[in-house]
């Protein structure tokens, strides 16, 4: 039995990053000695288990075959006799096909250590194309690693892949995992290069339009990508859909609710976001609309986006005209609003338009404090 540390942490040790998840191969072992040593059985598809002490991950050295369309489509061949070359064969890119023996040795059989100093991300075999996952985890390395070019032939078979309708054979909870953890890079936008480039994007959401992969739109810059949440970003990602095809989007996709929700209300409310000259009626309005006593971070968030993607400077004045309303809503107190409403006489929707001017009259009474537009009439 001989054990090898694989994918990942080979790659980003010498890369010099930190963080990795450990993986590890075990070529020359069978299940029953692999519990015989205590090791914790995981794995429904094929032999993986949890280290006793660990908890890392040690899959059985293992070789595939294709007997189907999409990700589903393999039956799993592990047995002792499968070599670590064997097993490296079938993993995706050059970058993520090497191991590490147990005294330190680089195992780089298909040339992933020459590619990560030419930066180029390159599939390892033709086996790449039977997986069509593997477009996708091509676009996120892309995304994460924004400087590596993708090699030319690898582009090239993801074209043949996408022509032959491998990814429309995806199942939406893999969409979805791969589209989330590539959002969450320093370069969100390289992913949707790769996917545009490649054919994959109007299969995979034809609901909207491609980004012009040839200029990022101005949104696309790093101040704004490192700071934002998941939900800003699909909501970016989603920019110039309308809310009916980003829903679509979102439930084909099994999108969590919560960011679902941000990307919903940002294709909704969007216009109005931006909308500098909103007087404080127009603002109480939204900011209710927003269901803003009940859900302030929904309101806060969406105002942050607007802020944060703002290309103008009146887009960015009316983020900050939004904040300030927002601040003078959360500052009045609703509950003293209601009694004094309630010791008046007034009830049912007469309490609500209490607090609605309430609102109104703090927004109004803050934007005159800091000689901001209360009256102006809404632009186009």
């Amino acid at each position: 039995m001989e054990i090898y540390l694989v994918g990942g942490a080979v790659r980003d040790a010498l890369l010099g990053l930190s963080g990795s998840d450990r993986d590890w191969v075990v070529v020359g072992a069978t299940p029953a000695q692999m519990l015989a040593q205590g090791f914790v059985p995981v794995g429904r598809d094929f032999p993986v288990f949890l280290h006793p002490e660990s908890r890392e991950e040690h899959a059985l050295a293992r070789t595939e075959r294709k007997t189907g369309m999409g990700y589903k489509g393999f039956v799993v061949h592990a047995s002792p006799e499968v070599t670590l070359e064997q097993d490296l064969a079938r993993r995706d890119l050059t970058i993520n096909a090497m191991a590490q023996d147990a005294q330190g040795r680089l195992i780089d059989p298909y040339g992933g250590q020459s590619d990560l100093a030419c930066k180029v991300l390159r599939h390892v075999t033709e086996a790449f194309r039977e997986d069509p996952v593997r477009i996708l985890r091509l676009a996120r390395f892309a995304a994460r690693f924004g400087d590596f070019q993708v090699a030319s032939e690898t582009l090239a078979l993801c074209r043949e892949m996408v022509a032959l309708g491998e990814v429309d054979a995806l199942v939406p909870e893999r969409v979805w995992q791969e589209l989330e953890r590539g959002l969450m890079t320093s370069h969100p936008m390289r992913m949707a290069q790769v996917l545009v480039e490649c054919g994959a994007w109007t299969r995979l959401w034809p609901e909207i339009k491609p980004p012009n992969v040839g200029r990022d739109p101005p949104w696309t810059a790093l101040r704004f990508w490192d700071q934002a949440s998941l939900a800003c970003r699909w909501a970016l990602w989603l920019s110039g859909t309308s809310a009916a095809h980003v829903q679509q989007i979102n439930e084909r996709l099994r999108v969590p609710a919560a960011v679902a929700d941000i990307a919903w209300a940002w294709a909704e409310y969007r216009p109005l976001l931006m909308q500098r000259s909103a007087n404080a009626e127009q603002a109480t309005d939204l900011l209710h609309r927003l269901d803003v006593q009940r859900r302030p971070q929904r309101a806060s968030e969406l105002i942050e986006l607007a802020f944060r993607s703002g290309v103008t400077i009146q887009a960015i004045e009316a983020a900050q005209n939004w904040r300030q309303a927002l601040q003078a809503v959360l500052a009045v107190d609703a509950k003293a609003v209601t009694q004094k409403a309630l010791a008046q006489g007034l009830s049912g929707p007469a309490l609500g338009q209490a607090l609605l001017e309430a609102h109104t009259q703090a927004i109004a009474q803050s934007r005159q404090a800091l000689s901001l537009p209360n009256n102006a009439s809404p632009q186009p």
